[in-house]
């Protein structure tokens, strides 16, 4: 049995898809009292709660940096290497490159600002 080139093209593009999404990590920081301003990595970003998803490899730090009229500011960081991500390590079992992305962040990271 002969398989069509089209749907050897659309397995090829299911598997790839399905490994790149493993290679993503989703994390939502939160704060207290919400709606702080939040700069990561030194960029503004927008204000908490906020849902970050990057495709940064294993070991990769974010700095946070979270500011608000009457709170102190907040300072501090967290790094790719919280949970591991199982769907990475079964890609990395067939094609070596995944492993770059077996360990993922947390699902939530909370802050809690201090009044001045």
């Amino acid at each position: 049995m002969k398989i069509p080139l089209s749907l050897k093209a659309v397995a090829l593009l299911l598997v790839i898809s399905i490994l790149f999404a493993s290679c993503a990590s989703t994390t939502i920081i939160q704060s207290e009292p919400t709606g702080a301003k939040l700069y990561l990595n030194g960029e503004p970003v927008g204000e908490t709660p906020y849902t970050l998803t990057d495709t940064r490899i294993i070991g990769s730090t974010n700095t946070v940096l979270l500011t608000m009229n009457g709170y102190e500011d907040f300072l501090g960081s967290f790094s790719r290497d919280e949970e591991v991500d199982v769907g990475a390590i079964i890609g990395g079992i067939f094609f070596l490159f995944p492993f770059l992305w077996t360990m993922k962040y947390k699902p939530y990271h909370y802050y809690e600002l201090k009044r001045k």
